[in-house]
């Protein structure tokens, strides 16, 4: 180690000075044994880096324990190579791919004859325990191109990989005990600090996601630093397979697909379309009040349109083929922008026109690797709720303002807390950097002047503006995809919108593209988990059910499902089997209540009521006052 000093900034300004190649390990013992002890990563300059990492220079620290969430990737990182370790040792001959840290664990790919079984993934566990007891040192060291090759010559895949790296780039590789991996790190000191560990699944996964190659097996796991959070996950984990929307909706009979029509295209069943079709209702009613026009626009559209509007150039990879007719080719749109500008474009417009706020139901399609397609959530087509805005650049922060509102209410409505996202401008966009900067400080501007609280999405902007993203927290404390607002400099200025100013001359208009539920889809897929098909009455597919004790009371139950009808509520009788099984039936259908109907309740004018939830539990009330509380509960929406 040099005798030249180094001086180390630590969070709270203070400077230490430590010899030239002191690693992180060295700073944590400086400060206390304490940390020394509990010190699990580094962050240097704001990278984040072994303990064993050697500093040569001035600069900047933070040390990691198991306290700092950004402990647990790396804690991760060196669980997934644990997991290859094991996995070698008892099957020598797997070619290893990738082994990379995730959102809530971590996964490795390998290449084997066979599918992994479930009682492999067991002798991995028990081999892993022993892994962890060795407590081998993750050894870090810098190779050479041609040493590497000559490490990994028994592996393709990593041969593979290392021809992409430059002749002079930095290489490491990683070793613990007898396994070795090209890895940039960083890891945990050692095997045994990885205590709480779970293998999870095992699935097939192309390499390098390319479904033209070879089918991996991909082993998922998870750790934690503590054996409480560990099961904490693992029982929110049951708790979202009890939810799993393609299991429940295949019991409630939602929706279905079939090879037939094409995989990620969804058939909704007449009890899904209900569902839906009172989403929509609602959404129509409240994008009304909020001043918005009702358009449609055609599926296919000539591919001259997306040639202008960037998708093409852009986007060519997520839409399906041209078609065909009559010598021009045709696109099954993608998105529903291109059509609501050549609406906005069908008449000249004034400043006194705008804003001019556009709205559509309108289904699109998009391509989507099989291997990706998940029950509703990830699909090839699908149905946005689409808008846009076309406004003044001086009405730009009031348009966002409203739009915050309207989220906010709409999310209201559906029972989900949400944070808000600020995605800046992508690798890949159009539009020069200033024009972003802009666009990305007026959403700033707006969110900051409401005392929003947001995150920032470096990178995660569409790839024609910046835009806000909504993550809806679900029952189980889950984050999905929900709301966007974008601002868009950029499809104005390639379609050339005008609008004629105060000063009778050409003006450019402002582009905002916003989705309230998104994909409905995917919206009705969280849903669906959200209440774990348990949906508020409103939007229920099947409201009341009515029983009758026997068939001496069907004429009695069959005049309230009709009073029940004549009132707006969706009921129906059911009076085959045992009462005992259609109860069970209508529990298991989630139907929020079931109206019982027998000798006393035929001659009173009364129900034995139900609530879903409540157990045996009943409650006899006037058939009047039952429908009126029926009515009031569905017209209030109340979730």
């Amino acid at each position: 180690m040099s005798s030249e000093q180094i001086k180390v900034t630590l969070p709270d300004g203070k400077v230490l000075e430590l010899p030239c190649g002191a690693t992180g390990s060295d700073v944590a013992a400086a400060i206390g044994p304490g940390l020394a002890k509990a010190a699990v990563a580094v962050e240097l300059d704001g990278q984040i880096a072994d303990l064993m990492t050697p500093i040569e220079q001035d600069v900047s620290i933070r040390i990691f324990t198991d306290r700092d969430p950004e402990s647990l990737d790396v804690l991760r990182h060196s669980a997934a190579h644990i997991l290859a370790t094991a996995v070698r040792e008892l099957r020598p001959e797997a070619a290893i791919g990738f082994g990379p840290a995730i959102e809530d664990g971590f996964y490795y790919d390998f290449e084997v004859d066979e599918p992994f079984t479930p009682e492999d993934l067991e002798a991995f566990e028990e081999r892993i325990k022993d892994v962890l007891e060795a407590d081998h040192p993750f050894e870090r060291r810098r190779v050479d191109k041609a040493e590497a090759r000559q490490l990994f010559s028994d592996d393709p895949l990593k041969l593979e990989r290392l021809e992409e790296f430059g002749d002079d780039e930095v290489i490491t590789v990683y070793r613990d005990g007898p396994f070795l991996d090209l890895c940039r790190g960083p890891h945990v000191p050692s095997t045994g600090r990885v205590k709480h560990i779970k293998l999870l699944s095992a699935a097939g996964a192309y390499w390098r996601g390319d479904e033209k190659r070879q089918m991996l097996q991909r082993i998922y796991g998870t750790a934690f630093h503590k054996k409480a959070d560990l099961d904490a996950h693992l029982e929110r984990l049951e708790e979202a397979k009890k939810r799993d929307h393609r299991r429940l909706g295949r019991e409630l009979d939602l929706f279905s697909t079939d090879e037939r029509v094409g995989p990620g295209l969804i058939l909704w069943h007449p009890r899904g379309g209900l569902l839906r079709m009172e989403i929509e209702n609602y959404e129509r009613e409240l994008i009304l009040r909020h001043g918005y026009d009702l358009v449609y626009t055609p599926h296919i559209m000539s591919e001259r349109l997306f040639e202008i509007s960037g998708h093409l150039q852009n986007f060519a990879e997520g839409m399906f083929g041209a078609m065909e007719i009559e010598g021009a080719r045709y696109r099954a749109k993608p998105m529903n922008c291109p059509g609501h500008i050549a609406v906005y474009q069908s008449h000249q417009r004034s400043y006194r026109d705008l804003p001019i706020r556009m709205a559509e139901f309108g289904t699109v399609y998009r391509y989507e690797r099989s291997g990706v397609l998940h029950g509703m959530l990830r699909v090839r087509g699908f149905t946005q709720d689409d808008a846009h805005v076309f406004c003044t650049p001086e009405q730009v922060a009031d348009e966002i303002a409203r739009l915050l509102d309207l989220v906010h209410e709409m999310l209201g409505t559906f029972g989900y807390p949400y944070t808000i996202e600020l995605a800046t401008r992508p690798e890949k966009a159009l539009g020069d950097a200033e024009e972003w900067s802009r666009a990305e400080k007026v959403l700033a501007d707006v969110l900051e002047a409401r005392g929003q609280e947001y995150e920032v999405d470096e990178g995660g902007g569409a790839f024609y503006g910046p835009k806000l993203d909504f993550k809806l927290i679900d029952a189980i404390g889950r984050k999905w995809q929900g709301p966007t607002v974008q601002l868009d400099f950029n499809l104005p200025e390639r379609f050339e919108l005008e609008y004629v100013g105060e000063d009778n001359a050409p003006h450019r208009p402002v582009m905002l593209h916003r989705v309230l539920v998104g994909s409905m889809e995917r919206f009705v897929g969280g849903l669906i988990e959200h209440y774990a098909g348990a949906f508020p009455l409103w939007m229920a597919p099947e409201q009341v059910r009515i029983l009758p004790i026997s068939e001496h009371w069907v004429d009695s139950a069959a005049e309230l499902v009709a009073d029940l009808g004549k009132a707006g509520i969706r009921a129906r009788m059911e009076a085959r089997e045992t009462l005992g099984y259609r109860i069970r039936e209508a529990e298991t259908m989630k139907i929020p209540y079931m109206g019982v109907v027998g000798e006393r309740e035929a001659e009173g004018g009364t129900v034995a009521v139900r609530t879903r939830g409540a157990g045996k539990k009943q409650e006899v009330m006037d058939r009047v006052d039952f429908i009126a509380k029926v009515v009031e509960e569905k017209e209030s929406r109340a979730v």
